[in-house]
């Protein structure tokens, strides 16, 4: 019976020291301003529990030009970088170090150009066209423009009052697409041309469809009040 007792002790005391531990908590918001691979921008985090947070960001404002080759043609790619995205931080042990789970709302797509090596032949889907027939090759690559799940992890003083640094890495799932056209529209007339476009524009994604996530790394500055 005093064993019990003193069991049921213990529990009590447990369970009013939490209480006090959730009661003594204060909520905080930070704002802090980014830089990474999604962009440049802002996000506001408001950290309501002693583990756990609301966040959302806006970043935009970087380009990246990239070159792929294909069959003889060489596509310049340049992508613009933006995101948005709401997102639930997880602090396990209610200090710094989070895991964030939620959706990412990515616009990454470039402007492509073909160009064909020996400056005269475009070989598109096994086939060649001569560039005075067709003119060029011009179209878009998207990488991710709809809404994607994101998970990431990171480390962030919100909860303490004042000036910090965070960083956060992540990924958000992809969605690739390319289209293609020539600027003389020859394709409208021709359907072989047509059809070689579409096997081209594939290929191109099958080149820039290497990994079924896109990498998000960001460094900041917040202030937590």
């Amino acid at each position: 019976m005093q064993k019990k007792l003193s069991l049921l002790a213990g529990v009590v005391m447990l369970a009013s020291t939490a209480n006090v531990s959730a009661d003594t908590f204060e909520k905080r918001v930070s704002v802090g301003v980014i830089a990474g691979t999604t962009g440049f921008g802002g996000d506001i985090s408001y950290r309501f529990h002693e583990n756990l947070a609301v966040t959302a960001r806006y970043t935009d404002g970087l380009d990246v030009d990239t070159d792929f080759e294909e069959d003889g043609v060489d596509y310049d790619a340049d992508f613009g970088m933006k995101a948005s995205s709401l997102k639930l931080d997880y602090f396990p042990l209610g200090g710094r170090f989070f895991i964030s789970a939620g959706a990412m709302m990515p616009d990454i797509e470039a402007s492509v150009t073909g160009t064909p090596q020996d400056g005269m032949t475009y070989e598109l889907n096994g086939t060649n066209y001569s560039a005075s027939q067709i003119g060029s090759v011009v179209g878009t690559a998207t990488v991710a423009d709809s809404t994607q799940p994101y998970l990431g992890w990171g480390w962030r003083s919100s909860n303490e009052r004042g000036l910090g640094f965070f960083s956060e890495f992540g990924v958000v799932a992809t969605d690739i697409d390319v289209s293609l056209h020539t600027t003389n529209g020859f394709e409208n007339l021709d359907p072989t041309l047509r059809d070689d476009l579409r096997g081209e524009e594939e290929s191109l994604k099958d080149d820039i469809d290497k990994l079924p996530v896109f990498p998000v790394a960001l460094i900041g500055i917040s202030y937590t009040f």
